[in-house]
């Protein structure tokens, strides 16, 4: 489980700059919860996703995961626990790096490192394995170089990546919205795969309100750093966009207009 607890997070305070990014957002994950998040753009999607993974730490509140607080400890620390997949298909990867070194380093989170070699032939063969699940060739192509791979294959690897070790909490920051559609719905349609076979906990943040409403059991709609709307599972099989949009109107008093948001 993960629990959020009244997390705040200010920008710039004391300036003229100054923004509040999150205002006492708490949220509780539940194992296998695969929760979909929307909202404009400054909404405070990606400060929730940084607080979450360690890149920032909050003002004030707490991240817990499994009741251990880990709000102190740094990103590369909570690594062991969280995957993270961004948005753009050049991170989270070593581009001079092969496949099957990049998955070596993956391999490794969380775990004491030694000085043995990081591709060994017991490893290529779980790696090629695990490869091949992602039914697009990269199995055939072990040692070609990451940064020579397209967009699409790039985000798959990552993917791959960041569940190797089935983390506890698996962060999807818009992973799709730098692909072009036909790539983007491979990737979407290998999350739906991975997430649903290996039971991960699941925070996907996505300008897509139809995909946020097809995709997981729970949607949460953010607004100016706050959670405004959680909705569960048994409402969500039957949300529309429009709907959504309407509830989002009710509660905020405003319309959505941010230009990034796709309606479906």
């Amino acid at each position: 489980m993960m629990e959020l607890k009244h997390v705040s997070k200010l920008f710039n305070p004391g300036t003229v700059d100054e923004k509040p990014a999150l205002v006492g957002a708490s949220l509780i994950m539940k194992p296998g919860d695969f929760v979909t998040v929307i909202g404009s753009n400054g909404a405070g999607k990606s400060t929730l996703m940084n607080i979450i993974s360690g890149v920032l730490k909050p003002d004030a509140g707490s991240v817990s995961i499994e009741g251990r607080n880990i709000s102190d400890l740094s990103d590369s620390q909570r690594s062991r626990w969280i995957g993270r997949v961004f948005q753009d298909p050049m991170a989270g990867t070593a581009p001079r790096m092969s496949i099957e070194e990049n998955m070596a380093m993956a391999f490794a989170r969380g775990k004491t490192r030694g000085l043995g070699l990081g591709v060994t032939r017991p490893k290529k063969e779980i790696f090629i394995k695990e490869l091949s699940r992602l039914g697009i060739g990269l199995e055939n192509r072990p040692q070609a170089k990451v940064g020579l791979l397209s967009g699409g294959e790039r985000q798959a690897l990552s993917l791959l990546m960041a569940t190797f070790t089935r983390p506890q909490i698996l962060l999807l920051d818009e992973h799709t919205a730098a692909l072009d559609p036909a790539r983007a719905e491979l990737i979407t349609s290998l999350t739906e795969s991975i997430v649903r076979e290996m039971k991960l906990t699941t925070l996907m943040v996505t300008h897509n309100m139809e995909q946020a409403i097809r995709l997981g059991n729970r949607l949460i709609m953010m607004d100016k750093g706050r959670i405004i709307l959680d909705v569960p599972e048994e409402r969500k099989a039957s949300l529309t966009v429009d709907q959504l949009l309407g509830e989002f109107e009710r509660i905020s008093g405003k319309k959505l207009s941010d230009d990034r948001v796709v309606l479906g």
